[in-house]
């Protein structure tokens, strides 16, 4: 068969002995109009049209073969796709225009160099022989000519890492002069590496204190980041990814910046190949959020244990260790803390759960980690980043020395797991 004009030489086929794994992912969620694309970007109900987009994303363990997952999963409308490139970004670094001359490589769906991808779908790539380092960033570059005739995109806003906007197409160009920076990731939601069999990704579910406020901008520096320079420099932890799926403003109960946790539970972590553990580190903001009375803390505190037990059901029947982090101090936040102390209640009755209600597999004691040690309601004032809730880059690195390694050792799971 004659190969077409637009088909590429045959697509990356990994061996047999391998599996895919996610290696850094964002969680999808809706645009908000502060978030969207800047003007001329967005106009006229359609987004990024005749734009070049590109992103630079950090990935934890490496591979020799790759592939994305390009995602419309909040578009509203059906997304396509022109060209896809990934490149070594310039100096290697995070955040930058520029990449390194002679590195960019097309990334085809199907062999074909564009995709159309339904509202609400996503789209995975062809297998890329186009390797990555561990703790190595990469480039992606997305060119679409007419862009999406929708209100919204789908984005990840709180990527505490620079991306470009161009018009025209320079999916291959060794620089964006002139183009529009912008603190956001846009459509693209995993990057996954074809590992060994022994492999595997702990999944982060997460708010604004996994998804890095307070972290630096550029300097991925959050704790899930911590966390996978750990594992990645210890012999028996270097083949264990570390994907972050959280989201500033994420509750466990209800929507908010984004699905709730248990909603987006299947598109985040089930469904991805490859993941073995889940870090559950969520709630501080159902608390915040709810009202600051007796009666409504002891709900929302019984409302978030039986959410846990449930994400540990359905974690457990796919064969996921699920272990849960205490929630963190909020004392003296604004507005999460309250003169009477209702919302510390609820915190301390949660953590008491976490920590002695037997659920998890195991326990990473958060709190202990943060907390000021002479006003333990409070964050320890080195580890503040000054509103008394989020984390400076000392404390993230505080929260993942506290992750302890050897809970991500291979072992066989026990009799029953799946089922109890």
């Amino acid at each position: 068969m004659t190969r077409p004009p637009w088909m590429p030489q045959a697509a990356a086929v990994p061996s047999a002995d391998g599996h895919w794994v996610p290696t850094w992912t964002a969680m999808p969620q809706a645009a908000e109009p502060d978030n969207m694309p800047p003007a001329p970007f967005t106009r006229d109900d359609v987004v990024l049209s005749d734009a070049t987009l590109r992103q630079t994303i950090r990935v934890s363990t490496g591979g020799e073969r790759i592939r994305l997952r390009v995602s419309n999963a909040f578009g509203g409308a059906a997304l396509p796709v022109t060209r896809v490139s990934v490149a070594l970004p310039a100096g290697g670094r995070a955040g930058v225009s520029a990449i390194r001359p002679g590195t960019a490589r097309p990334v085809t769906f199907h062999g074909r160099p564009s995709v159309t991808i339904p509202a609400g779908a996503q789209a995975v790539s062809d297998p890329l022989d186009a390797g990555v380092a561990p703790r190595s960033n990469l480039t992606v570059t997305v060119h679409l000519a007419d862009g999406q005739r929708a209100a919204g995109t789908t984005a990840h806003p709180g990527s505490r890492t620079t991306s470009y906007l161009v018009a025209g197409d320079h999916a291959d160009a060794a620089d964006l002069p002139g183009a529009t920076p912008v603190d956001h990731w846009y459509l693209l939601s995993a990057l996954e590496v074809w590992a060994a069999p022994s492999a595997a990704a702990v999944a982060v579910v997460g708010d604004s204190l996994s998804d890095g406020r307070g972290s630096t901008t550029n300097g991925n520096d959050r704790w899930p980041d911590r966390l996978a320079d750990r594992l990645q420099s210890l012999p028996g932890t270097c083949g264990v990814a570390v994907v972050n799926q959280a989201a500033g403003g994420n509750r466990v109960l209800h929507d908010g910046l984004g699905p709730n946790a248990l909603a987006r539970l299947d598109r985040d972590v089930l469904a991805h190949s490859g993941v073995a553990w889940l870090i559950l580190f969520e709630g501080v903001n159902d608390i915040g959020t709810a009202e600051a009375t007796e009666a409504a803390q002891k709900q929302v505190a019984d409302e978030l244990i039986f959410a846990y037990d449930q994400i540990v059901t359905r974690a457990h029947a796919r064969g996921i260790r699920v272990y849960g982090a205490t929630l963190t101090p909020f004392g003296g936040n604004t507005p999460y803390d309250d003169p009477g102390g209702c919302r510390e209640a609820a915190r301390q009755a949660v953590n008491q759960w976490i920590r002695t209600g037997g659920r998890f597999d195991a326990v990473v004691d958060f709190d202990r980690a943060a907390r000021d040690p002479a006003d333990p309601r409070r964050l320890r004032a080195a580890y503040d980043v000054g509103d008394h809730l989020h984390l400076n880059p000392a404390g993230y690195q505080a929260l993942a020395d506290a992750v302890p390694v050897g809970l991500f050792l291979p072992e066989p799971l026990p009799p029953g797991f799946r089922f109890g």
